[in-house]
């Protein structure tokens, strides 16, 4: 992979995305090492400051370890990355199945939340999630809009579990909007308009039912799956 010199704008982010495509892309294999500081910055013609604040930010993606005084090795992601890498580097990661991995991922973390809400969520907690399911009505049958009551829908479910680990994770996903991000619309169709479902969702969640709301949220959010893989064998 060859490198050129950055662009007078955005001198880091140049240095950064180029290193961090170099890295996913093979181009530096785990536990090498880096070009040194000086060397990186004769590359792209920047400063070296420029260079250091790319390292740190790639360091913090888990690509790369960087070492005072010594070198700089490549990480590997597999190990050492978190979702920051999927949302940032979505276009390059070297996985043909991610946009499928995140929507199974999206599916677990909301159908438990959802259990979890049902157990411990607090009253206003479950009324906040029945009031985003009608702001969900409202927005039908326009889909941009009821993509974003979704959002908000599922926010409310994963707030009410009271679990912070899930709510990190869901900000993740939203802040990436990799989970849905590359779906077509028409195969969240079935999902988005399906009110009824949602409203199942937030009656069991209200009246305590945990694996009624476990498996209304896990029908709800595995249907674009199902919808994908039905899309696969029709063309096979």
């Amino acid at each position: 992979m060859t490198l050129t010199p950055a662009p007078r704008s955005s001198v880091s982010d140049h240095v950064f995305a180029q290193l961090r495509d170099a890295v996913l892309s093979g181009a530096y294999a785990p536990d090498t090492a880096l070009p040194s500081e000086r060397e990186l910055a004769a590359t792209f013609e920047v400063n070296r400051h420029a260079v250091r604040e790319a390292l740190r930010r790639l360091q913090q993606l888990g690509l790369v370890k960087v070492s005072q005084g010594g070198a700089t090795r490549v990480l590997d992601w597999r190990l050492h990355a978190g979702l920051d890498l999927a949302m940032s580097s979505g276009d390059i990661l070297p996985v043909s199945t991610l946009v499928r991995d995140m929507m199974e991922m999206r599916a677990c973390l909301g159908a438990d939340s959802a259990r979890l809400c049902a157990l411990r969520g607090t009253p206003a907690a479950k009324q906040r999630v029945a009031a985003s399911v009608d702001a969900l009505a409202a927005a039908a049958p326009d889909l941009d809009r009821m993509g974003e009551a979704n959002v908000a829908l599922w926010r409310a479910v994963v707030a009410g579990s009271g679990n912070t680990a899930y709510l990190l994770a869901f900000n993740s996903l939203v802040s990436g909007a990799l989970a849905v991000g590359r779906v077509p619309s028409t195969l969240r169709t079935a999902e988005l308009l399906d009110v009824a479902g949602h409203r199942r969702l937030s009656d069991h969640i209200t009246a305590g039912a945990a694996a009624s709301a476990f498996t209304q949220a896990q029908a709800l959010l595995t249907a674009p799956l199902l919808a994908v893989q039905a899309r696969k064998e029709t063309r096979a």
